[in-house]
């Protein structure tokens, strides 16, 4: 993707950036887990898909949602447990889902998604229209033998599936590195002749750059592909949870900002001004306000309505 074309990505950026900021100013955010630093991967996966695609996420499903298209205001009634949600305010963060506009939800489970996603790629497959399941699991979930089932039946029915890790380095506290054996987490990919790729997650070009090369050979018939986004988290685990990290270690995590890395690139070639990012940061909350102006306006959601579901 050429510099001049990535304006669009940097405002979903900077959404997604202002809306959780907001959401976590509030009294009532409940339980959430953030994006913060690791938007450049949901941004960038989703620039190359269509109309066709379904995106699968974990439960850190701010991020994926907003970047797939969600108007804010409905994400933002369903974390808040109002009905002008697409669940009705009754999935909340962990299964927030429209699978009308090319979200399939998302899995609070750790792993939960990735048998669901090969089930969605088998569904897209069978509807012959081109259409691919692009599954956002953590790094966390690399240690799931979930992950090794999906790759064996994708690989052998060549699912139209791209499964993208978004390697933190972090499963909640527990480094990568002393919970996962292999160099790098694409690599699990090769004994099923899946093709892998590690990219800087920090670099939402180089995550769009090789996502829509993955989707496009998916869609094609060419079968799944496995994508590591190297990215770093720059909030804690969950909002209930503490920092573990030193304030060295954070402050080197936050020179690779997907922001700032982006916004910077823009600036050095003349595509960008501070006077324009700084209109941007103002796009975003605006837009954010109306969310919220939307969510507050929702009822609560309807407590017998979502007994009625539970069997």
């Amino acid at each position: 993707m050429d510099l001049d074309q990535a304006a669009p990505l940097l405002r979903s950026m900077l959404l997604i950036r202002a809306f959780e900021a907001a959401l976590m100013r509030r009294p009532d955010h409940g339980f959430q887990l953030l994006s913060q630093g690791e938007e450049g991967v949901a941004v960038g996966v989703c620039a190359g898909l269509t109309e066709h695609d379904q995106l699968l996420c974990s439960g850190r499903s701010i991020a994926p949602a907003l970047a797939r298209g969600l108007a804010p205001g409905s994400v933002m009634a369903e974390l808040l447990g109002r009905s002008g949600g697409p669940c009705r305010g009754q999935g909340g963060r962990g299964h927030i889902a429209d699978p009308a506009a090319g979200f399939f939800g998302a899995h609070a489970v750790v792993a939960g998604n990735l048998t669901i996603a090969a089930g969605v790629a088998l569904a897209l497959q069978s509807e012959g229209r081109g259409g691919v399941a692009v599954c956002l699991f953590g790094d966390g979930a690399c240690g799931a033998g979930a992950l090794h089932e999906t790759l064996n039946i994708a690989a052998l029915w060549k699912l139209p599936l791209v499964l993208v890790c978004d390697n933190n380095g972090l499963a909640i506290s527990t480094p990568r590195t002393a919970a996962l054996a292999p160099a790098a987490l694409a690599d699990l990919a090769a004994p099923f002749g899946v093709p892998g790729a590690a990219v800087d997650g920090s670099d939402v070009l180089a995550v769009a750059a090789q996502a829509r090369l993955f989707v496009e050979a998916a869609r094609a018939g060419a079968g799944p592909a496995f994508l590591e986004c190297r990215s770093p988290r720059l909030a804690t685990h969950s909002s209930s949870t503490r920092e573990t990290r030193s304030k060295t270690e954070m402050e080197a995590l936050r020179q690779r900002c997907p922001i700032a890395v982006l916004a910077a690139r823009l600036e050095a070639v003349g595509l960008m001004t501070q006077e324009d990012r700084m209109r941007m940061e103002g796009e975003a909350a605006a837009a954010v306000a109306e969310a919220e102006a939307f969510a507050e306006a929702s009822p609560p959601a309807d407590i017998e309505e979502a007994l009625r579901h539970v069997g």
